[in-house]
């Protein structure tokens, strides 16, 4: 009872609140030199405030602004869809917002997670954009530095939402010489829909979230809960072909407030130019 009793606070209070920074340096086939060192702070899985307390979303923004990242990406579910969220945490997505604009790099995009889309994805759009987070949904933009650019694609969560490759990365932007596509996708079990898709084929880089890790990975068992579209591609990296997968382990918890053998991530990426290479 009493070991029980201390894996149980410890998933609660210590491991939950234990955030990791998984760094890395990410080669991008046709990345452009001028882009070589651009630095990537990924973010997920917030799910304020059912579970995520204030202090410990406030402790994030501030990893990540240690972190003196170019650009922040925010990969989906802000907020968290359930009987407990909808009567007492309302304004959840703009307190989770108005904490979020506190990260002091200003270059910061999203896409939208099941939850997101299930709370209200015109209101978790609308509080993301009055705080100054650009919200990339089913739609693209281009990331420019000196002469140099690359594509950021976002769509809408394959889960709850209706995502469009067609919209996100039209042909216009595909395969373009030194012009790679980085996408923002909250399911990634959906890379395997969209390597089927020629958008797909030329994306060189997807960042997700959605699985939490598991949230609680159990030793000879693993992950206890694995969520649709998020069953195969669990955590950490993959090479799918030509694309690069990183699944984060997001920084909030969903069902119960607890974490094992999981801990909360920040991934903070450093683009690389195939020049650079060796």
């Amino acid at each position: 009872m009493c070991l029980a009793a201390g894996a149980t606070l410890y998933s609660a209070e210590i491991e939950r609140h234990w955030i990791e920074i998984s760094r890395r340096d990410v080669f991008l086939p046709g990345l452009h030199v001028a882009l070589d060192g651009l630095r990537i702070a990924q973010l997920s899985d917030i799910h304020f405030d059912e579970f995520t307390e204030p202090i410990f979303l406030h402790e994030a923004v501030d990893r990540v602004n240690r972190l003196n990242p170019d650009l922040i990406f925010l990969t989906g579910d802000f907020v968290t869809q359930s009987p407990i969220s909808k009567r007492v945490f309302k304004d959840a997505a703009w307190q989770c917002a108005a904490i979020l604009d506190q990260l002091q790099c200003r270059r910061r995009y999203a896409c939208l997670g099941n939850h997101d889309v299930q709370v209200g994805k015109e209101k978790v759009i609308a509080a993301l954009t009055a705080n100054g987070i650009a919200v990339v949904d089913n739609s693209y933009l281009p990331i420019e530095r000196s002469s140099a650019r690359f594509w950021l694609a976002g769509l809408d969560d394959p889960l709850e939402g209706q995502p469009d490759p067609g919209a996100a990365m039209p042909a216009s932007i595909r395969n373009l010489p030194h012009e790679p596509i980085v996408l923002l996708c909250h399911g990634p079990d959906y890379a395997d829909d969209l390597l089927a898709r020629p958008e797909g084929q030329a994306v060189s880089l997807m960042l997700s979230g959605h699985t939490h890790g598991g949230q609680i990975c159990l030793p000879f068992v693993g992950p206890t809960f694995l969520p649709r579209f998020g069953k195969k591609y669990i955590k950490g990296w993959f090479q799918l072909g030509k694309m690069q997968l990183h699944v984060n382990r997001g920084i909030g918890t969903i069902r119960i407030p607890m974490r094992f053998n999981c801990p909360p991530e920040i991934t903070f990426l450093t683009l690389r130019a195939p020049a650079a290479q060796g």
